[in-house]
């Protein structure tokens, strides 16, 4: 297999995506497109075919998904065509392009009742639409692609773009003096920078270079462990937001979708394999607070 050379990531203009673009720079050894839905549809696998006939690529990372988890619920054909039968699709072009696919996935193919760190070969038990369809999704490239892809489960995904936790509290912080989260669901933080970085760690590595690499699912997250309550109070603290945040239980905010409780995720297998060095979930908090409140300044 040639040396990689041309990228073709998804979901351009998400979280990941745009961590992506601010770290393509570094990377001047490979050329990368980034696409999003104005390039191709990803829920229509004719508009995914028609555009890779036109182009070809080396590596394909897909960062895109539909992630709407309550939505998904009553969703469900487009968060499958989107989570599922497009990553089948994207494979299918991978294999006839030769190129390596790195595909990301999320902890709610889990169903969040063990007291351990998840480690990837656990048992899988999705307990919503989202987590079926993106479970689907693994299913379906591990099948199109025993050889070269990895993926890549991750959780409570934030960063200084798009719509997510951290810029949501900061939002309610500054016009409510209380708010009520949750504590009884329990996770760790995942700054996108930190995983685009990670991601890109590991295709300069020497071991994802190799030819007829077996596709393996690897977890990753920011170290350490907290509930959203504490991720909310951290980021008041962090932020110097004046704000009185009071736990609440799962049961007492009622969602069309389930969550899983626990999702801790053990990194042990990412660490080892790509000598990665994880950053602590407070560390990278305090740096997304601080580019967010550059930008306000």
């Amino acid at each position: 297999m040639p040396k990689l050379k041309k990228i073709l990531l998804t979901g351009a203009a998400g979280q990941l995506g745009q961590s992506f673009q601010q770290l393509a720079e570094q990377y001047p050894q490979y050329a990368f497109t980034f696409a999003d839905r104005n390039d191709f549809d990803l829920s229509e696998t004719a508009s995914i075919e028609a555009y890779c006939q036109q182009h070809t690529f080396d590596l394909i990372i897909n960062c895109a998904a539909y992630t709407a988890v309550d939505q998904a619920e009553s969703d469900a054909e487009l968060a499958d065509a989107i989570n599922h039968v497009a990553v089948q699709k994207l494979a299918q072009i991978a294999v006839q392009q030769q190129a390596k696919f790195v595909h990301i996935s999320t902890d709610y193919v889990f169903n969040g009742v063990q007291h351990r760190p998840y480690v990837e070969t656990d048992e899988v038990a999705p307990r919503s639409v989202y987590g079926d369809t993106k479970l689907a999704g693994e299913q379906a490239l591990l099948q199109t692609m025993p050889l070269n892809a990895l993926i890549i489960r991750t959780s409570w995904v934030y960063s200084p773009f798009a719509n997510n936790f951290v810029k949501t509290m900061l939002k309610l912080g500054e016009q409510r003096d209380n708010l009520t989260v949750i504590f009884d669901q329990v996770g760790t933080p995942t700054y996108a920078p930190d995983l685009a970085e990670a991601i890109m760690h590991i295709v300069v590595s020497d071991t994802f270079k190799q030819p007829d690499l077996s596709t393996e699912i690897y977890h990753y997250s920011n170290e350490g462990v907290c509930s959203w309550y504490d991720f909310a109070t951290t980021i008041f603290e962090l932020s110097g937001t004046v704000c009185t945040v009071s736990p609440i239980e799962t049961k007492d905010y009622p969602t069309p979708a389930t969550r899983p409780a626990y999702s801790l995720l053990n990194k042990a297998k990412i660490k080892q394999q790509f000598e990665l060095t994880i950053p602590y979930w407070k560390d990278s908090l305090r740096r997304c607070i601080s580019v967010l409140q550059e930008k306000i300044s």
